[in-house]
């Protein structure tokens, strides 16, 4: 085309966009949709960015907002959340800006929204965090919608899936998968480890994104959950300089002791072989529950700033050595429905939560409070050079439903423990308690016992009554901290004494 051509059609294009713009302008005001509660339909609920940077770099993704009406509609605003363009910026419909108002969408008609996002991996995680997280907020007849954005912010693993984020996924691409990587990994929404042996080396590091999720799959429910089922195994063998930590993904120091930043793990049915070595749980909804049948055991291990239970057992095997359960919301440790457990060289504190330090019970009510609806299995549980204390009169629950011909067999050696109406007859019910808690030690709040519990230091105080009054076990030689324990006369509890 020549440039004489081309301007002989410009006084068209002219009239043609100023012919539009005119029966726009004319278009008569209450011809829009304005019924309350008439608003938007969207293409996807969440906008997801599936480029993980290795360096300081953008992209861009798109969805499409729908009006469904037979008449036109008028959105009234809309806006980023966060609308600072930090992170992300938006242009609608080829219109650029974060904060965008009067934007009109013909009856039965569609425009593009289109987000950017920028990311510097290398920026620390309280400006780049693992999963940048944005809203788009679109206000129509008084109505408010979202569309969620997010994009990965570090150069890490992240898993299940980072085109896809949430529902369930599974690591067994073969029947031993290894996550050795030294970059992060980060958990996704819910990772099932279902016909493999996940193993996790020393020092990894893996950060759990957790939170309220919705999906077609499972409706709406808590993210961020590891699960164990029947033909999967989990080994984690973190050493005492390289221990494997296990917690949220927010890493600023706002978020550094709050609980229920992500749901847990859990040790399906059935599943056995899964050990955890010098392992930290920490900052989730539940620490760890081991369902029927099924097997953990814990060395050297810590679950603590959990919004509920720290350890749950539920008709299952639980074996624990050197392990310390701290700052829960419910009970440290729960035990219900029976089975066999074993605690050696353990520490469970409770400080300030209405529960007790240690519930032990070999059935389960189906129906609370009225539990007319109950069933009982058989109780084997023994602790030995252990220490089961907080700020409550009783941190020992004691449970026996009396049905089903079930045991409920306990007994604590060498323990420090904290009891009182629990001795009552009429009140507790078990004023044979020490018959099987033998020999052990009764404490009160006057005794010295921890080094710091307002800071959440468990380590033996100077004058604490836990130091000497152990009994040798063989193969337990060192405590929590790799410190050796004296060979004649160790401490009691996960840590052995050591002058500061």
């Amino acid at each position: 085309m020549t440039r004489s051509s081309a301007f002989s059609y410009f006084p068209i294009l002219v009239l043609l966009v100023f012919g539009t713009l005119f029966l726009q302008n004319c278009r008569p005001e209450e011809n829009f949709i304005t019924d309350q509660g008439a608003g938007l339909e969207f293409s996807l609920d969440t906008l997801r960015f599936d480029t993980v940077f290795t360096e300081l770099g953008s992209a861009t993704r798109f969805f499409k907002v729908y009006n469904r009406h037979d008449r036109p509609i008028k959105i009234n605003r809309i806006t980023l959340e966060n609308h600072t363009g930090a992170e992300f910026f938006i242009n609608v419909d080829g219109i650029p800006g974060n904060v965008q108002e009067g934007v009109e969408i013909n009856a039965r008609d569609s425009i593009y929204v289109f987000a950017e996002v920028t990311v510097d991996p290398d920026a620390p995680l309280s400006i780049s965090p693992f999963v940048i997280e944005e809203q788009i907020l679109f206000e129509t007849n008084g109505e408010s919608q979202i569309v969620h954005l997010e994009a990965w912010g570090q150069n890490a693993n992240y898993f299940p899936s980072r085109f896809g984020g949430g529902g369930i996924w599974s690591p067994c691409t073969a029947s031993e998968v290894t996550w050795d990587d030294p970059k992060p990994y980060v958990i996704y929404g819910i990772l099932a480890i279902d016909n493999c042996l996940l193993k996790i080396p020393a020092g990894t590091r893996i950060y759990v994104h957790g939170g309220i999720t919705r999906s077609t799959q499972l409706g709406i429910y808590n993210d961020g959950v590891i699960i164990v089922l029947e033909d999967g195994r989990l080994q984690i063998n973190g050493t005492v300089d390289q221990p494997v930590i296990i917690q949220g993904d927010r890493l600023e120091e706002a978020f550094e002791n709050r609980s229920g930043q992500w749901s847990g793990i859990i040790i399906d049915n059935k599943s056995f072989g899964n050990i955890f070595n010098y392992t930290t749980l920490k900052n989730s909804i539940l620490g760890v529950a081991v369902d029927s049948n099924a097997v953990l055991t814990l060395n050297n291990c810590q679950i603590y700033n959990t919004g509920s239970v720290g350890l749950a057992g539920i008709h299952s095997t639980i074996f624990a050595n050197n392990t310390l359960v701290h700052s829960n919301g419910a009970s440290s440790l729960q035990v219900a429905f029976g089975g066999r457990y074993n605690f050696k060289y353990c520490t469970f504190a409770s400080y300030g939560v209405d529960a007790p330090a240690v519930s032990l019970s070999n059935g389960v009510c189906y129906d609370p409070p009225f539990c007319d609806n109950v069933n009982a299995y058989g109780l084997n549980v023994d602790f030995q050079n252990s220490i089961v204390f907080g700020s409550r009169n009783d941190e020992i629950s004691l449970t026996d439903f009396g049905i089903n011909n079930a045991a409920f067999n306990y007994n604590f050696e060498n323990c420090i423990v904290k009891v009182r109406d629990l001795l009552d007859p009429t009140r507790g019910g078990h004023p044979d308690f020490f018959q099987f808690c033998n020999p052990c030690v009764n404490a009160s709040g006057q005794d010295a016992i921890f080094y710091a519990v307002e800071d959440d230091d468990y380590h033996l105080d100077t004058l604490s009554i836990a130091e000497e009054q152990a009994v040798p076990i063989p193969g337990l030689d060192v405590d929590l901290d790799g410190v050796m324990r004296d060979p004649s006369n160790p401490d009691i509890g996960c840590y052995e004494y050591i002058p500061r």
